[in-house]
């Protein structure tokens, strides 16, 4: 029997199973980071390219040593020729205890946003299978006609490889099968086309911005409940393939509405969801320096934003912030529309605006006032003046589409805060959270500083600072440390190299430098954090990286 299980036949095909399985099982990580990038090839280089990357880093360390130790044994074979078997199963254990401490590792950070199995995922993990197969089947003919004897030797290389090269072998598989993709996404893109035109009473609203999109889209959505029935593209879905689910599987004959949220990375993003969504009506949020890394210049930001409003008919129409710059400029330029300015303070041509804004724990109160002299009373859960201005930009929509003053002040009470995006949380003993973990940009890292200014107590926010900010991210978050000095007591900055300009801003402004705590990861921060705080305080979680950044 101890025969049997020392016979190379055996021990030879254990290690190999093994290392196939863990092969496929590093796969995970890579998975992940390119569904995070939207399956765009040049995003998931560019993650792998920019990024101190740990997951590689465990991937090798989770290869190395069986490695290390198999080509320790052919060196020494001649030297040892009864401990082959022992020295497989040896290769094998170091290969199952690898493999164990890579997954204690990726269960001890677990992810922001998870990987979804998805069908297209599950298509992926099919491929890279096949392409394991492959590799296997070529090193076993390939040595079968040099070296016989040596076909596991040149299987378990074959192994190492897939594993020390596995980022490349996703991509690759990702490549392979992109023209099929494509084809599954036009299937579906023109399935969704269709279900959304067949019902031509259909109000379809597009939504697009560099930043509060999915606020405002929330917002609208709750403001023309009030006398439509609507249905919201849920969460943060604002890609073509995931607008297409929602019109497939949530789009209703009886819908009166349609609000989809339009994000973008690149030039022409815009365009592709208006071929989807076929907008009546427009709503521009914003326009400034997010994503610059993939769109290049503030330029191209807006002329992608504004493929929404090149995409609506004659009859649509197009809200814009008055911002007195890209957002001003569009406006000035459309015609052919019905178009409306919108502000948060009074300003010239402007439909709707908001007064007499103030913010405290319950949320906010401001006056909305109408172009036509028209007052109402607000008071929203929502706090700070960024969301003002997105409820003031639904209230122009829902004015345009029928709606009067006193509903739209009925829904706007009825607005639920969206989840870290400065969200109200009573914290343990007296101590007031503020979570406005989702990715921060300038303006709106402003105004959750202008907000925690209002709370009473000590202030302390807890930040990596602003990413995605291309050439611009040290001279933004620099001026962000200058805010925080005014607003904060203690900053605990996650990540010494990331948030050294910040620094550089609190410091440049007289701030108390044993007030400002840099830490390795947000788990440290937490730690602190937790020695730190007492009754009355209030903490501001600003930004949280995502999970295609390391901290």
């Amino acid at each position: 029997m101890l025969d049997m299980f020392l016979s190379p036949w055996v021990y030879s095909p254990v290690i190999i199973i093994l290392a196939a399985l863990l092969a496929l099982g590093c796969t995970k990580g890579y998975i992940h980071m390119l569904q995070l990038e939207s399956y765009q090839l040049p995003g998931y280089f560019r993650w792998f390219k920019q990024n101190d990357n740990k997951l590689y880093t465990a991937t090798l360390l989770v290869a190395l040593p069986a490695a290390i130790v198999d080509a320790a044994y052919t060196f020494l074979r001649n030297q040892l020729p009864d401990a082959s078997a022992w020295w497989g199963y040896a290769v094998s254990a170091v290969l199952v205890v690898s493999a164990l401490i890579f997954m204690s590792q990726q269960k001890r950070q677990p992810a922001k946003k998870p990987l979804v199995y998805t069908a297209r995922v599950k298509r992926l993990v099919a491929a890279i299978v096949v392409l394991e197969a492959l590799v296997l089947a070529v090193a076993t003919v390939v040595m079968y006609f040099y070296n016989a004897s040596a076909i596991f030797l040149a299987l378990r290389l074959a192994l190492y490889a897939l594993v020390l090269l596995m980022p490349f072998w996703v991509a690759l598989a990702a490549a392979v099968m992109q023209p099929i993709e494509r084809a599954i996404a036009k299937k579906y893109f023109k399935e969704a086309q269709r279900n959304i035109l067949e019902n031509e009473a259909l109000i379809r609203i597009g939504i697009t911005g560099s930043y509060g999109k999915t606020s405002t889209k929330f917002i609208l959505g709750t403001i023309l409940g009030e006398k439509y029935r609507v249905l919201v593209t849920p969460s943060s879905y604002n890609t073509p393939m995931g607008v297409t689910r929602v019109i497939r599987e949530q789009l209703m004959p009886d819908h009166e509405v349609f609000i989809a949220e339009m994000g973008a990375r690149h030039v022409g993003d815009i365009k592709e969801m208006c071929e989807l969504v076929k907008p009546m009506h427009g709503l521009l949020t914003s326009i400034g320096p997010q994503h610059l890394e993939t769109f290049g210049s503030i330029e191209n930001v807006a002329a992608t934003k504004y493929e929404l409003i090149e995409a609506l008919p004659e009859n649509g129409i197009a809200i814009f912030p008055d911002d007195g710059a890209h957002c001003t400029r569009l406006y000035t330029t459309t015609e052919g529309l019905d178009k409306a300015l919108f502000g948060v303070d009074e300003g010239e041509g402007r439909l709707v605006w908001a007064k007499d804004i103030s913010f405290g724990p319950e949320g906010s109160r401001f006056t909305l006032c109408t172009q036509d002299g028209q007052e109402q009373e607000c008071t929203t859960q929502l706090l700070g003046r960024h969301n003002v201005q997105n409820i003031v930009g639904c209230a122009a929509m829902a004015l345009k589409l029928g709606l009067t003053l006193q509903e739209i002040a009925k829904g706007i009470a009825k607005v639920e805060p969206v989840e870290h995006r400065l969200q109200l949380i009573p914290g343990a003993n007296g101590v007031t959270v503020i979570d406005d973990a989702f990715n921060a940009n300038p303006t709106g890292a402003r105004m959750a500083m202008e907000v925690l200014g209002q709370f009473p107590g000590r202030h302390i926010v807890i930040t990596p600072g602003m990413v995605e900010l291309g050439e611009q991210e040290t001279k933004l978050n620099r001026a962000f440390g200058e805010q925080m000095a005014s607003a904060v007591d203690i900053a605990i900055l996650v990540g010494e190299k990331r948030t050294r300009p910040i620094v550089e801003g609190l410091m440049a402004q007289k701030f108390d430098e044993d007030n400002i705590k840099v830490v390795a990861n947000l788990e440290e921060a937490t730690q602190l954090l937790g020695t730190l705080t007492r009754a009355g305080d209030v903490v501001l979680f600003e930004n949280d990286l995502p999970d295609n950044y390391n901290e």
